[in-house]
């Protein structure tokens, strides 16, 4: 049996599951895109856990759940008869080779910077008004920051070099600072994020992706807290009646871990 035969085999295997739990499973039944939107979510995220933890086996897994979820919304759609999974398969088959002139069509590029420029083109061409209309509006607000730059700079509104982002970004800093001095809440609370949002475009020059480097810094700061936590048990002591050079003391240490 050959590699592609084996994966068709799979996803109609898949999708013959589908509907006998559409059919027959109480839990299943209920289900509608509304429901099981926050699942999605939920699943979209333990991906990127898997991802940043380059666990393997359990992005398999994660990618597994994904694919339950869209062949889910297929089903449901299916049953409205507004769209099933071969709609949905090529819908983004016609997007790709849409957006691809240069591999379906006789457009060169140079390079991969090109190619983001005539993506967001050709989606203006196809009658949207923004190249802002693809970010959703219910992204975290870093990741929204993200992309706003990613897909204003595919049109030209960009930064030449890292270094006139990095002076922004002092200056941006600069006003922030100021605006602690007076201390007003509601400026700083602007100014901070306008530091915040230079810090995402200097990342983004960087080649750094500011969430994914947020949550490894979580991650590591998890992983330490929990070791100054059970190295406090082991000592019969309570967090809150160590000094901080005692905690201090097994942090480092964490560190060194």
């Amino acid at each position: 049996m050959n590699s592609r035969t084996h994966q068709l085999k799979a996803i109609d295997r898949l999708l013959t599951i589908m509907n006998e739990l559409r059919e027959q499973c109480p839990w299943d039944k209920k289900q509608t895109f509304q429901s099981l939107r926050h699942l999605t979510i939920e699943e979209t995220y333990e991906l990127g856990d898997a991802i940043l933890d380059n666990d393997v086996e359990e992005i398999k897994k994660e990618l597994g759940d994904l694919l339950l979820h869209i062949v889910f919304y297929a089903k449901i759609g299916s049953e409205t008869n507004d769209f099933d999974i071969a709609d949905v398969a090529n819908s983004i088959c016609d997007k790709l080779i849409d957006r691809h002139p240069h591999i379906y069509g006789d457009v060169n590029v140079k390079d991969e910077e090109e190619v983001k420029r005539n993506w967001e083109n050709l989606k203006l061409k196809e009658g949207k008004k923004s190249v802002l209309e693809g970010v959703p509006k219910s992204l975290p607000a870093l990741v929204k920051a993200n992309r706003i730059q990613d897909k204003v700079a595919g049109v030209g509104f960009d930064w030449e070099k890292p270094e006139q982002v990095w002076e922004k970004l002092k200056e941006e800093l600069s006003e922030f600072e100021e605006e602690v001095k007076k201390g007003d809440e509601e400026n700083i609370e602007a100014e901070f994020g306008d530091v915040m949002f230079s810090m995402v475009n200097y990342a983004r020059f960087l080649k750094v992706d500011p969430e994914s480097a947020l949550e490894r810094t979580n991650k590591k700061f998890i992983k330490r807290f929990k070791y100054l936590e059970s190295k406090a048990r082991d000592i019969g002591k309570d967090l809150k009646d160590m000094t901080l050079a005692e905690m201090d003391v097994f942090w480092e240490e964490a560190k060194k871990l």
